[in-house]
């Protein structure tokens, strides 16, 4: 038999995967999407030169091997450095957030 504070903090252990899902884990330097984690380079210049390729190729997304999903994956790499970017990034989930979850 479970005592309340174990399915209290069950539930706080699910929110807290749920909000790693998608995005940029500090911790361990990994973009996290979904059930997939892809490294990313510890570097500033890296990131920022993945980030920029991705957003290139992402506009070229009408040709066969690139694609139009490069686009928000280059911009999610560059708001790892970027400030604007993760302002973009933050009201974007801020919205998300709201329209799922109306606060009535």
């Amino acid at each position: 038999m479970t005592n309340r504070n174990d399915r209290q903090a069950s539930g706080s252990e699910k929110r807290r995967v749920r909000t790693r899902r998608f995005g940029i884990d500090h911790a361990n330097h990994r973009l996290v999407l979904g059930s997939c984690s892809i490294g990313m380079p510890r570097s500033r210049i890296g990131r920022m030169a993945i980030g920029v390729a991705l957003v290139l190729c992402g506009f070229l997304g009408f040709l066969p091997i690139l694609g139009f999903w490069m686009l928000p994956l280059g911009l999610l790499v560059l708001s790892h450095d970027l400030p604007i970017a993760r302002r973009l990034r933050r009201r974007l989930a801020v919205w998300w957030h709201r329209r799922r979850w109306p606060a009535g």
